[in-house]
């Protein structure tokens, strides 16, 4: 008796103590990490981990609430049948918000899931303009689209460059067709160029002989090729065996630090350009630069190309949650849509479509089998 009437004032002022609640949020990360492009996906999926991290270390709450921030990063295996089973698994899951898809192909066909489901989804990567071109208020991107990419991709093939003769080749995707159609339609409307072949081949091919000995006999100046770095390695160790003397002119998809290990010494000097569809100038340089080292010191390897705006888009989603103070995407959602973030790759607002308002590009080259930035361009 004596004992229990000691414990009972304990239980009774435990029950009266205030009790910050803490709620659940989670954030759907979806990218290939497997397959050819896993290297680029696990760059997503590494990049939207350091946002959740710093998102708990900071405690940052929303509507007054305590949160659990917490990734569920899945595999699409870049393969759209896959990519739309990731994106209901993530539905399932009752994901607040989606970090994904990298490639186009997966990307489109998951955002339709994503809408009907009114949940928020930010590609750090896809670029295709059909994307945001469904008319769903769910899809946002923090990249420049095709558009912008191939426009001033041919611009520079022809004015800086001074190509004169353009052979294309794409890989039949729904990023690398893509992106090399606008390359095209750049190109024409330029007018002071041709393009004498217009080749195929796929995101899984490895010989490229024949095409490339096509396009040897018209001599270009310049061969644009739409698709990753898994396929432009081998293609540039096979152009310097035929003895093309061609620059191999590209988008994001073949920007990363891989490269050099797939190309080897068929990478050569200023042989090579592309751009990544983001850029940041004066001040802004910094805050990249010191993401780019946290990203090494965390992870103990190389930033690919993806890792910071998968970073952006998982603290927009979150921004976007602590201004509604709610984690409900049909809450939140109002707040997305016209957001202004400044975020490690720069300014972050949407315009009505979900494309990034002032996107700029950045064009690299190679030189000593390292990525070189060249500049920043804001067309």
């Amino acid at each position: 008796m004596h004992i229990a009437a000691a414990v009972l004032p304990l239980l009774a002022l435990a029950f009266a103590l205030p009790t910050r609640a803490q709620v659940e949020v989670r954030i759907g990360s979806a990218s290939p990490l497997s397959g050819p492009g896993a290297h680029q996906g696990k760059d997503i999926e590494n990049g939207a981990r350091m946002a959740i991290d710093e998102l708990n270390a900071k405690g940052v709450a929303v509507g007054g609430k305590k949160v659990k921030w917490v990734l569920l990063a899945e595999d699409d295996a870049s393969d759209p049948k896959t990519g739309a089973a990731i994106a209901q698994k993530l539905v399932d899951a009752r994901v607040a918000g989606v970090v994904g898809h990298l490639n186009s192909g997966t990307t489109v066909p998951a955002s339709k899931i994503y809408h009907d489901a009114g949940i928020p989804q930010i590609s750090p990567a896809a670029t295709t303009p059909l994307y945001t071109s469904q008319g769903f208020n769910t899809a946002f991107r923090v990249v420049a689209s095709d558009r912008l990419v191939g426009r001033t991709l041919a611009s520079y093939a022809i004015e800086t460059l001074k190509a004169k003769k353009i052979a294309v080749i794409d890989d039949r995707t729904a990023f690398g067709q893509g992106l090399a159609d606008e390359f095209n339609r750049g190109v024409r409307r330029l007018g002071t160029a041709t393009i004498v072949s217009r080749q195929f081949t796929n995101d899984k091919a490895s010989d490229f002989t024949a095409i490339l000995t096509q396009i040897r006999a018209r001599d270009p100046d310049v061969v644009f090729y739409g698709g990753m770095d898994a396929v432009a390695g081998p293609m540039l160790k096979q152009m310097k065996a035929l003895g093309m003397r061609a620059k191999l002119v590209s988008g994001d998809g073949i920007c990363s630090e891989k490269l050099p290990q797939l190309a080897g010494d068929a990478l050569g000097e200023d042989k090579v350009f592309c751009v990544v569809a983001g850029g940041v100038t004066g001040a802004e340089e910094a805050r990249y630069a010191a993401f780019v080292e946290r990203y090494r010191q965390r992870y103990q390897i190389p930033l690919q190309t993806y890792a910071p705006y998968a970073y952006d888009a998982t603290m927009v989603l979150a921004d976007a949650m602590r201004q509604a103070g709610s984690a409900a995407p049909a809450n939140y959602l109002p707040l997305l849509a016209k957001i202004r973030h400044q975020g490690v790759t720069g300014t972050i607002a949407f315009d009505a479509k979900g494309d990034l308002r002032d996107a700029a590009l950045t064009l690299y080259t190679y030189r000593q089998g390292k990525k070189v930035k060249l500049q920043v361009l804001r067309p």
